[in-house]
């Protein structure tokens, strides 16, 4: 991202507004996740902002960002399969298993499409994965990149996660140099580095990542997300306009709809009675008119409050639409 736009951003202020909805950016290269939800937080003066989780600078792709109401459920969307497009450069790997780290093994590459078919079977399904280092998972209350940087290596137990899909596709990029192009559909908690290096291995040559863009999270994909060039371009309206609803955060939810008494004993933390079947996930709006209020669940005929919206926040979701 250029300096100009940086400094546009980072060093004016700006008076805030409530506003509410996800935004599905693209996150450009090299900057961080929190860094380019402050860019979207000060293009859209919004008062509250975060993310469903990061991606790395070198990563690019869909990044859902929550404003106001939205961060309330921001926490259900961590736990959504994801979707990678990724070049791994074989032959080669670093210490932090892409293209920011140091050279650490160069190794022949004598590998033929069957070797990549074999190994693409090998690694479908259910696999276990050991965090990489340069990581922002804790250890005593502090990142394991901070422990790496300074030369330390810290014991970590292997994860269990799943490959749904996996294509793997072995080309030449240059005389000499090959490259595995990688589509991967993944649970929560994949390691895309780790995955590349890992097929590395097994191919007997090792391998690093030199490209990684998340093409979809959830049912978020890149064709709804806007990219921060085009949405510093925009006019107020315009942005305000890329915004998605507060209940696209809930669509695997199931919807029960209140009457005006029962959506405001609702609102108080009050369970409600009804002919509704047992679900431990359910969004819950408000008629006339139909407002999100927030989710609950379904147990023995009640209807039990989860997370809520305040009034305030309701009246203002109205407002918006």
């Amino acid at each position: 991202m250029g300096t100009r736009l940086e400094s546009d951003i980072v060093r004016v202020k700006v008076a805030r507004r409530p506003v509410h909805g996800v935004l599905l950016l693209d996150k450009p290269l090299g900057l961080s996740s929190n860094d380019a939800l402050q860019k979207a937080k000060w293009l859209l003066r919004a008062e509250k902002a975060g993310h469903t989780g990061t991606l790395d600078p070198l990563a690019t792709g869909v990044l859902p960002l929550c404003f106001g109401a939205a961060t309330k459920f921001s926490q259900l969307h961590l736990d959504a399969d994801k979707c990678y497009a990724a070049v791994a450069h074989l032959g080669t790997t670093t210490t932090t298993g892409d293209a920011e780290g140091e050279l650490v093994q160069q190794r022949a590459v004598r590998v033929t499409p069957a070797d990549v078919d074999r190994v693409c079977r090998a690694f479908l399904g259910p696999i276990r994965q050991v965090p990489p280092m340069y990581s922002a998972l804790k250890k005593d209350g502090k990142p394991l990149y901070e422990y790496a940087r300074a030369g330390i290596d810290v014991e970590r137990a292997a994860r269990a996660v799943s490959i749904h899909a996996l294509g793997l596709v072995l080309e030449e990029a240059s005389p000499g140099t090959s490259v595995l192009r990688m589509d991967v559909r993944c649970s929560k908690g994949t390691y895309i580095r780790t995955l590349a290096e890992d097929i590395g291995e097994a191919l007997g040559c090792g391998a690093h990542l030199i490209a990684l863009r998340r093409v979809a999270t959830g049912s978020f994909d890149l064709a709804r997300s806007v990219s921060l060039e085009r949405l510093t371009a925009m006019s107020e309206d315009e942005r305000l306009a890329c915004l998605l609803p507060v209940d696209a955060l809930l669509a695997d939810h199931a919807v029960i709809e209140l009457g005006a008494e029962d959506a405001g004993r609702f609102l108080s933390g009050v369970r409600r009675r009804g002919h509704w079947a047992d679900c431990a996930q359910v969004a819950v709006f408000g008629t006339g008119p139909r407002a999100l209020l927030g989710t609950g669940h379904v147990a023995g005929g009640e209807l039990i409050p989860g997370r809520l919206l305040s009034p305030i926040e309701i009246s203002q979701t109205l407002a918006a639409h």
